[in-house]
C-alpha cells in the first residue's frame, strides 16, 4: 500500500501533476481507498477544482472523486450543490474564491464530492492546518495545473509527481521531461546552519543578493531577478560564494548573467526550491555544461511518481514498456502506474 508507505511519517502529502489528464485524480482515489481501508481520517482540498465529471478548460472526461464517510473535505459553497455526498459544515471560512467561500465539511454520508481550496501557498498551508485541527489524521493536497508550487516544503511534508502520455506523443519526451522535473525537485540543500539561516532570512525578505565566503551579504538595488541577470553579473567578486535569488529562476536571468561574467562560474545560485526553475530540459543541461550550478534552501521531498499511458486525444503508450522505461531512467523514487498495481 501507498498510503501505509507514507502515513506515520508526514501528515500533509501533495500530488502535483505534470499536466492536465496526468492521472493526478487517480492517484487522489488510489490514496483515498486505501486511507479508508486502514481506517485512517483523511481530509482533502484542492489548489484549484477537482471531482467534475468534464474538465472545464479541455471539454475531457475525467475521474470522479468518491469520498467516504468520515472525510473531511474542503469545497466552496457552489460546488457542494453539486456533489451526492452528505456533507456536514464544521467550518464556513473568510477565504473566498471565485466558486464561494471555502469551506470545510466532514462527510456524513458516501458520494460523489467536487473540492477545491485556496491558490496562495500560505492560505493552503493555514487551511491544511485547519483540517488536520478537526481531526484528520491525513491532509491530501490536489495540486493544479501549472501550481507546482503545491509542492514546496512550505506546503506539503511529501509530494507524489504524476506525469502521462498527455505530454507527449513521443515516450522519449514525456520521459525527459518528467526526469527533469523530479531533478528540480531534488535539487542539493544547503547544509551549513550559519548559511541556511542568513540565506532563509534574504529569501523571507524577499532581497537579491551576494553572499561571499566570509558571509558578508552585498543587497542589490534590485526588486526582481527576472531581468537583473546583468546586475548580478556585474556585482561579483572573486570571494562571492552564493547568488541569492528569492523569486523564479527562468532563462533571462541566467543568460544574462552568463553574457556578463565569468565568476558565475564560481558561486551557487540559491533558490527557495525547485518548484521555482522555469527551465526546460534542454536549456538546463546548457546552463549546467556552462558552469551554472543551483542550490536550494529547502529540497522537495518527492515519495513516488505515478503513471498514466493513456492520453484523452486517444493515443496512449505500452503500460508495461512506460513503466519499465521511466523506472529505468528514474532513480531513487518508486515509480508506480496504479492501474497495473504493484504498490
Amino acid at each position: 500500500m501507498l498510503v501505509d508507505k507514507l502515513y506515520g511519517k508526514y501528515k500533509t502529502i501533495s500530488i502535483v501533476g505534470m499536466a492536465k489528464n496526468s492521472g493526478k485524480t487517480v492517484a487522489l482515489n488510489h490514496l483515498i481507498n486505501e486511507a479508508n481501508e486502514l481506517g485512517l481520517k483523511i481530509g482533502i482540498l484542492s489548489t484549484g477544482r477537482d471531482g467534475e465529471d468534464v474538465d472545464v478548460a479541455t471539454e475531457t472526461e475525467k475521474p470522479k472523486i468518491y469520498v467516504e464517510e468520515g472525510t473531511i473535505v474542503v469545497t466552496t459553497s457552489d460546488l457542494l450543490s453539486l456533489s451526492n455526498a452528505t456533507v456536514e459544515i464544521l467550518r464556513v471560512t473568510d477565504y473566498r474564491t471565485p466558486l464561494g467561500n471555502i469551506l470545510i465539511g466532514k462527510v456524513n454520508l458516501s458520494g460523489y464530492i467536487q473540492i477545491s481550496g485556496p491558490q496562495t501557498a500560505k492560505d493552503i498551508k493555514e487551511i491544511s492546518n485547519m483540517v488536520l485541527e478537526l481531526g484528520a489524521d491525513l491532509v491530501i493536497i490536489d495540486g493544479a495545473i501549472n501550481r507546482k508550487f503545491s509542492a514546496a516544503p512550505s506546503i506539503s511534508e511529501a509530494t507524489i509527481l504524476s506525469t502521462g502520455a498527455v505530454l507527449s506523443r513521443d515516450i522519449n519526451r514525456v520521459i525527459e521531461e518528467t526526469a527533469h522535473l523530479v531533478s528540480l525537485f531534488k535539487l542539493p540543500a544547503i547544509e551549513d546552519a550559519e548559511e541556511r539561516r542568513l540565506i532563509e532570512n534574504i529569501i523571507n525578505n524577499e532581497k537579491v543578493a551576494i553572499v561571499d565566503r566570509d558571509l558578508n551579504v552585498d543587497i542589490l538595488d534590485i526588486k526582481t531577478a527576472l531581468i537583473g541577470g546583468h546586475i548580478i553579473g556585474e556585482n561579483l567578486k572573486d570571494n562571492s560564494k552564493y547568488i541569492v535569488i528569492p523569486g523564479s529562476l527562468i532563462n533571462k536571468t541566467l543568460s544574462d548573467l552568463i553574457e556578463t561574467s565569468d565568476k558565475y562560474k564560481n558561486v551557487d545560485i540559491v533558490i527557495s526550491d525547485g518548484t521555482k526553475v522555469f527551465i526546460g530540459p534542454k536549456d538546463w543541461l546548457r546552463y549546467q555544461r556552462r558552469g551554472i550550478n543551483v542550490k536550494v534552501l529547502n529540497p522537495i521531498n518527492l515519495v513516488a511518481i505515478t503513471l498514466n499511458p493513456y492520453a484523452p486525444q486517444g493515443y496512449y503508450f505500452n503500460p508495461e514498456e512506460f513503466l519499465e522505461r521511466t523506472s529505468h531512467i528514474i532513480k531513487g523514487v518508486p515509480v508506480l502506474d496504479l492501474m497495473l498495481g504493484g504498490v
